[in-house]
């Protein structure tokens, strides 16, 4: 780190700690043809199906990621959280009008909506933390085989107020008024049985001028991700295995929140800037190509006189049939909570990623990033490792109904 790079730090006491914006900044994959791709104006999607809403899910324009810590006394009392959960998910998901319980009582919705609830959009995705299988509810032989706690890396500068979790509730939507709506409801239904953690709200940009959204240092975030079909080797944890019967059809998701130093970032040159990522600022090209989509030729430039080798798409995919294995599903949001006491910018990246196995996939791309360039510019300071509960068959069913069973 340079001299001024340093000053300013320590100025600011914002620390050098960063991280891998976990395959970070860029995906680590194919081109999506949902995460990842323009903000969604679709109305609804279908809440019942094999896999939760949320995942493959175009981005939405606004989104919360809320954890909360479970309240519930015995194990009933956790089965009567999760069917509370899932009556009010599809009821939001589908929209419709509240029910009216006369003069005498609390109105049954905020209104905040209207008289009428719109689907705008909405998806409400459920996951569990590695606590939830603690001795409370004797879960413990039922826990899915990869969770665990997530890990502290060098370059984090973790605040435990920020991190973990029992449970993590994804809200997304095309309008934030919307989401705020549905973690309202949803609050409001479950507080006999969990409290909140914390919650961090976020947005996806629209394109500018076209292509892939954009992050808060400039860049488009998110090129490349895997396909929808290839969710069964990538994503959707498969029946079998080491896991247990429950768990398939779910994914493992990673929430890292990511504060951006995007003042000390806009002190820097383009150069520099593109040379840290590996891609042209403007238009979103690897640096030896000319078009947002063109794959980076490693073989090309082997001493990485054109895209430096420890540059943050080079890290993040190094294109090889090894590292192929380790590509991640990213949908990332960004955010924006104002100032600090000292006057900063509060602003950054709620990384989100999903996949079958965090340490094959999210852990093995943050290793390689591990003391890249951009983590004296990026400083990651909560979040959690959640198992994301296989979707809602049918009306007559809950989350984490085969957990439960």
């Amino acid at each position: 780190m340079s001299l001024s790079r340093r000053r300013f730090l320590q100025g600011t006491g914002a620390g050098v700690a960063g991280t891998a914006l976990a395959g970070g900044l860029v995906a680590v994959g194919a081109r999506a043809d949902a995460a990842g791709t323009a903000p969604s104006t679709v109305e609804s999607y279908p809440f019942h199906g094999p896999h939760q809403a949320g995942v493959f899910t175009a981005l939405q324009p606004a989104a919360t990621f809320a954890a909360f810590d479970v309240t519930a006394k015995d194990r009933a009392g956790l089965v009567e959280l999760f069917k509370a959960l899932t009556v009010r998910a599809r009821f939001l998901t589908a929209g419709g009008t509240p029910p009216d319980l006369g003069v005498g009582s609390p109105p049954s919705d905020s209104a905040v909506l209207g008289p009428t609830v719109p689907a705008d959009g909405l998806t409400v995705t459920v996951s569990v933390g590695a606590a939830l299988f603690d001795d409370r509810f004797g879960l413990a032989a039922r826990k899915p085989a990869r969770l665990s706690a997530m890990r502290t890396f060098p370059d984090d500068a973790l605040d435990p107020a920020w991190c973990h979790g029992d449970l993590m509730v994804q809200v997304c939507a095309n309008n934030a008024d919307t989401v705020h709506h549905a973690l309202r409801d949803i609050a409001k239904s479950t507080r006999d049985w969990m409290q909140p953690r914390y919650r961090l709200d976020g947005f996806a940009s629209p394109p500018r001028p076209s292509g892939t959204p954009r992050n808060l240092l400039g860049f488009k975030d998110g090129i490349v991700n895997p396909k929808a079909a290839e969710g069964d080797a990538l994503v959707w944890v498969p029946a079998g295995g080491p896991e247990p019967a429950w768990t398939a059809g779910g994914t493992y998701q990673v929430v890292r929140l990511i504060k951006m130093l995007v003042e000390f970032w806009d002190r820097i040159s383009i150069s520099e800037q593109e040379r840290m990522f590996g891609r042209r600022r403007d238009s979103g090209a690897p640096l030896d190509g000319s078009a947002e989509f063109d794959n980076p030729d490693y073989a090309k430039d082997p001493e990485g006189k054109v895209i430096p080798l420890d540059s943050h798409i080079r890290l993040a995919n190094p294109r090889t049939a090894k590292t192929e294995p380790s590509r991640i599903l990213r949908r990332p949001f960004n955010y924006d909570r104002g100032f600090e006491v000292n006057g900063n910018l509060d602003a950054g990246l709620i990384f989100c990623c999903f996949q079958q196995d965090i340490a094959r996939q999210f852990e093995a791309v943050q290793e390689r990033l591990n003391g890249e360039p951009l983590t004296d510019y990026v400083k990651p300071f909560g979040g959690g490792y959640f198992f994301v509960l296989p979707g809602v068959r049918d009306n007559n069913d809950h989350y984490a109904s085969g957990l439960l069973a």
